[in-house]
């Protein structure tokens, strides 16, 4: 059955999720292959509804949940507990800290960092925590993690930096937080493409005439 709730999470169904919780609640702690909670899974496809669901039966939240969903409170009390989960992975190998930065919980973030959570974790999948605070378009949170240490040019698969990211989305507010902590515009990706390159390439004028400067 908690493949049934899998399947269902994709193709975003909301009653049969509910269904499957009814006759079995403990299915909201269900993982799949990767180790990936039905919870996590929902929060990852985007399922605002079924992440309610979900986050009504499953009771207390690992450290992952809580910093993806930005439940200060239950973090709070984890941390608490045991400091050294701010530094735990994920079975699909990400920290809490890169969680609460790719979905944009900044008071999450900042708890995690003040608990001892490493600014330059990188990910198997060679993601850095610079890279989800990039991807999240907030530049709050790449300004926090800049503060906290996190090396601006470290390069992800395919060699991109979170300068080439902010450039190629026009993100010129990310862009300046980027610079003022020294990182290379000459860096290029695998591609060979620096970010200026990107953002010429994508149509990105004000982050072009920036990096060009």
């Amino acid at each position: 059955m908690s493949d049934d709730i899998f399947a269902a999470i994709s193709a975003n169904d909301k009653p049969t999720v509910a269904a499957l919780l009814d006759r079995e609640p403990g299915l909201a702690h269900a993982r799949n292959q990767a180790g990936v909670s039905a919870l996590m899974q929902a929060v990852y496809e985007n399922r605002p509804e079924i992440v309610d669901l979900l986050r009504g039966a499953a009771g207390d939240l690992d450290i992952h949940e809580a910093a993806a969903l930005g439940d200060v409170a239950r973090l709070q009390i984890v941390l608490a507990q045991d400091a050294t989960q701010a530094s735990s992975r994920s079975n699909d190998g990400f920290t809490p800290l890169h969680l609460a930065c790719f979905f944009r919980q900044l008071e999450a973030a900042q708890d995690l960092l003040a608990a001892g959570a490493d600014p330059n974790a990188v990910s198997a999948s060679r993601i850095a925590i610079i890279h989800s605070a990039a991807a999240s378009r907030e530049a709050a949170l790449v300004r926090l993690v800049l503060a906290a240490g996190a090396n601006p040019d470290v390069q992800q698969q395919g060699g991109y930096t979170a300068l080439q990211s902010a450039a190629a989305h026009n993100h010129v507010e990310m862009a300046r937080a980027l610079l003022a902590a020294g990182a290379d515009r000459s860096i290029a990706n695998d591609e060979g493409l620096t970010a200026w390159d990107m953002a010429m390439k994508n149509g990105a004028k004000q982050a072009a005439e920036l990096l060009a400067m």
